[in-house]
């Protein structure tokens, strides 16, 4: 008995920094914002609680258009790397033509810090001096001068294209480790079969892949969903708010606005959406693991 007891405590020791770490860096700054947003606080000397009327001001047809906006947002850019990222995997641990290519446009949105890479999307977008709308213009695509950032439909596209530069050399890498743990006894008994690459793909790789495609989804979904660097660099949420997404909009609510408390409540809505994520891709990991062991 007094060696389980020391066992335990010993156990309890070891998970103290991290415990410490989650109460001190996650817990304590979540339950104060969740309390804050059920006050006015901002710039005044005086706090009033005010219960769910910051929670009231956010349901109207503004707000409600940032929320489709965002999930318009995130499903596509979370989709365009996933496609390009599977599709680099692919090629990566494959023998096939352009692979050496590929493998250095992979690297350079890892190499070039983010802001810098951010800055320099930016300047590719402007319309007068920018490389995109100048080769427009000199293959005769376009009259004149296009400012992608200007525009409400092209801004938000551009914020999608600078987003899916950046995320696909992790989803790429990621899947590539996957598919090089998948066991090569399998493709040698299809290949002995007289499947060809394509069957291999779809009835091995694919299907023992979908797991960790399901995690990078999540993971690069909750990263989507949380960016700010990007449109904040890149537009500010402009132009007319086409490119306001839910963090965008609590950033200058809470400090544009000083707007604390009403910027609270946005915070702990996008909390729990992202919690909504996390639940359901936990289920069906779960569902996943339970086929598996069957």
């Amino acid at each position: 008995m007094q060696t389980q007891r020391s066992a335990v405590l010993f156990a309890w020791l070891l998970l103290a920094p991290a415990l410490l770490y989650v109460t001190v860096i996650v817990a304590y700054p979540l339950v104060d914002t969740f309390i804050l947003s059920f006050t006015d606080a901002s710039l005044k000397k005086t706090t009033n609680w005010v219960g769910w009327d910051n929670y009231a001001k956010i349901f109207n047809a503004t707000f409600a258009e940032v929320i489709i906006r965002t999930f318009i947002w995130t499903f596509f850019s979370v989709s365009i790397k996933m496609i390009i990222g599977t599709f680099g995997a692919t090629m990566l641990n494959a023998a096939v033509p352009g692979r050496a290519l590929f493998r250095i446009l992979t690297m350079p949105p890892w190499i070039v810090p983010m802001a810098i890479g951010i800055f320099m999307w930016g300047w590719m977008y402007n319309g007068q001096f920018g490389m995109i709308s100048g080769m427009l213009q000199r293959t005769g695509l376009v009259d004149g001068p296009v400012a992608f950032l200007a525009q409400g439909s092209t801004a938000f596209w551009a914020t999608v294209i600078t987003d899916v530069w950046i995320g696909v050399p992790m989803v790429t890498l990621y899947l590539l480790a996957a598919m090089q743990a998948i066991p090569q006894d399998l493709y040698e008994a299809a290949w002995v079969d007289g499947a060809g690459r394509f069957y291999r793909f779809r009835r091995i790789t694919l299907p023992l892949l979908v797991p960790s495609m399901i995690t990078m989804s999540m993971i690069s979904m909750i990263s989507t969903f949380n960016s700010f660097d990007i449109i904040w660099i890149l537009t500010r949420g402009g132009p007319n708010g086409e490119t306001t997404t839910m963090i965008i909009d609590t950033y200058k609510t809470a400090i544009g606005s000083y707007k604390y408390g009403e910027g609270a409540a946005r915070a702990v809505l996008i909390c729990i959406f992202l919690s909504i994520f996390s639940v359901a891709y936990f289920r069906v990991i779960n569902k996943l693991s339970a086929g598996d062991q069957r």
